[in-house]
């Protein structure tokens, strides 16, 4: 029976799009015929136990690594090899490209029959940089296909490879489970909870780091205030720019405009998203380019919810908004611009719905995890 090995960092309980990414993809997957080689997401007791839980809920086998972060060394490399032959794999999966595609050639040599590398952001971050290049042209030429998120991605990954590993390169974005996002997902119950139900309301679901452009909502609001004076903007997601967030929106006189929910547990996102009138994430790049949005799953998340969306133009944001037919693409980190495009949706109910349909609709057409899966299936 043939088998796939999936080699991968990015697996919960560690929380992130990449890792929800894969694990979708996995559930999707014949689970008699995989197993996931992944690292230990925290060595303390609460991360041990919460990992451990996770796993033995799992239809296929997870085999954890003792350290936080594998990388192909030696002995991550021969541990691989190891499982390979004892489950019988005929095909790898790295779930990024980079570093994990360097252990190809010994996995190869091993039995493996095809080897497909995942890129996301972070890999055109890489394709920038003269050392990193090479490691990536060294993972196109030992494996079968290198898969990308959208053209951005595809464009910056592909200068670095070989115009044969180019030529190899396959579109695999991740998808949406429009089973769980969509228009009727408890948006009324979670706007009553927090008070907001006869105001208009601006979602952004998303980790809240510089690169995502809560900042700019916030700058934003004074404008979109003045147009709208009931609107608040509803910022759910935890992270590291949580306190700066909420200090920015006190000096800049919206904090009362303004609701952070904090981490939001995975079941309860669909209706905090349906909680909203217009999404907005305007993310930017930052770091001359090293830190880029790969996609965004959160636009399409938010278009499976009957919502428009306002994005940001970073990395490949773009690829998941349909310009003009299921929401805008903005200069990220432009206030102004972000504002205008909010406004004119909250003041306009037939455009909310035109849009927020078709978004639904380009969803239910391209990006259904089933959709996706076969075409992974395809290329294992």
């Amino acid at each position: 029976m043939r088998k796939t090995l999936i080699v991968t960092n990015d697996f919960p309980p560690r929380p992130g799009g990449i890792q929800a990414f894969l694990h979708n993809m996995a559930l999707r997957m014949d689970s008699g015929r995989l197993v996931v080689y992944a690292s230990t997401w925290k060595r303390s007791r609460e991360g041990i136990e919460a990992t451990a839980a996770f796993d033995a809920d799992q239809p296929f086998t997870v085999v954890r690594d003792r350290t936080t972060m594998l990388l192909p060394t030696p002995a991550v490399t021969r541990r691989a090899v190891g499982l390979l032959r004892e489950h019988g794999c005929a095909s790898v999966w790295f779930g990024a490209a980079a570093p994990l595609g360097l252990m190809a050639p010994a996995l190869r040599r091993a039995g493996a029959g095809r080897l497909v590398a995942t890129t996301h952001g972070h890999e055109a971050g890489w394709a920038q940089l003269p050392a990193a290049r090479g490691l990536l042209r060294r993972i196109g030429q030992s494996t079968d296909t290198m898969t990308y998120l959208g053209e951005y991605t595809r464009s910056r990954i592909a200068a670095a490879l070989t115009p044969e590993a180019a030529g190899r390169m396959v579109q695999l974005p991740p998808g949406v489970d429009e089973k769980t996002f969509h228009p009727r997902s408890g948006g009324d119950e979670v706007r009553a909870r927090l008070g907001l139900a006869d105001r208009p309301v601006v979602v952004c679901v998303s980790r809240l780091v510089p690169r995502k452009g809560q900042d700019t909502l916030i700058r934003a609001m004074p404008r979109i205030l003045a147009a709208e004076p009931d609107a608040v903007l509803l910022v759910v997601g935890g992270g590291p720019y949580g306190s700066d967030l909420r200090r920015l929106a006190r000096e800049t006189g919206v904090a009362d405009s303004v609701r952070f929910t904090g981490a939001v547990p995975w079941e309860e996102l669909p209706a905090h998203y349906g909680a909203g009138d217009v999404f907005a994430m305007p993310c930017r790049t930052r770091r001359g380019g090293l830190d880029v949005e790969g996609l965004g799953i959160v636009y399409l998340e938010a278009s499976a919810t009957g919502l428009p969306v306002v994005a940001g133009d970073s990395g490949g944001a773009p690829d998941a908004v349909l310009d003009g037919e299921t929401g805008w693409v903005v200069r990220g980190g432009v206030p102004e611009e972000a504002a205008d495009r909010i406004v004119a949706l909250l003041q306009d109910a037939g455009l909310r719905r035109r849009m927020g349909e078709r978004g639904r609709q380009w969803v239910e057409e391209k990006w259904r995890w089933d959709l996706l899966a076969q075409r992974l299936e395809e290329l294992l």
